[in-house]
């Protein structure tokens, strides 16, 4: 009987600078006082686990920690951008959510935390991919948004030639991962690794996914907005 595959040792949590844990302080107070912060939570022990702890994770990835361009898909209530913006003071980085409401906190929380490096960009990912957005950003990231070949194929017309897409899911699932991979040459996206977050994050069976942009983008990318998620390549 064949062994399972010995599965990656978690790396160390990347630790916070006391200007970058000074900065997300006001945010976390937001997330507590403010009743229109888009998430479930918002107890302040919680968010430091579940927001920052959990976004940090991703820094463990050489490729995004030296991104100084990112875009962050699918914001929320802007995790894991607005972490790490205050992780990052010399990266630039968007955090695109279609929903206003949404983009309205994320732009409450930045001016909280007095966070100069943030934009808050209130569009479909598609449709940023179709305007400025194309081909401008050094590394993509998306936490708990959609199937990998979605964000895939959300991430490539955003990144340039090189770039990296660094996607925060939870437990593995065999058939989304085949998925990705019969989808992953007509994206020009290529997976590189998939790395567990450790006991560090606050979702249970966290893992990291890194990809990276292995061409041009190909033609017909973006496509319409909703489809990538309406019909993802690579689907069976």
């Amino acid at each position: 009987m064949d062994e399972p595959p010995e599965q990656p040792e978690p790396r160390p949590q990347p630790e916070l600078t006391a200007s970058a844990r000074a900065a997300l302080e006001p945010i976390v107070a937001l997330l507590a006082n403010d009743d229109s912060a888009p998430t479930s939570v918002r107890a302040p022990s919680s968010s430091w686990k579940v927001h920052v702890a959990d976004s940090l994770s991703g820094l463990a990835f050489a490729e995004l920690a030296a991104a100084r361009v990112i875009c962050d898909v699918g914001s929320g209530a802007g995790f894991p951008g607005l972490v790490l913006a205050a992780a990052m003071p010399r990266a630039r980085i968007d955090l695109v959510e279609s929903i206003a409401r949404k983009s309205a906190f994320i732009e409450r929380a930045a001016a909280a935390g007095n966070l100069a490096n943030v934009r808050a960009v209130t569009a479909r990912a598609e449709d940023w991919a179709a305007g400025e957005g194309r081909e401008a950003y050094e590394a993509v990231t998306a936490r708990a948004v959609a199937r990998l070949s979605t964000l895939a194929e959300l991430a490539s017309p955003l990144l340039g030639e090189g770039g990296v897409l660094v996607a925060w899911k939870g437990r593995r699932d065999d058939e989304e991962e085949a998925e990705l991979g019969r989808a992953a040459a007509e994206l020009a996206m290529e997976p590189v690794e998939v790395i567990p977050a450790g006991p560090y994050a606050g979702s249970v069976n966290r893992h990291l996914h890194l990809l990276r942009k292995a061409g041009p983008t190909p033609p017909g990318l973006p496509r319409r907005a909703g489809m990538a998620k309406k019909r993802p390549r690579g689907a069976r």
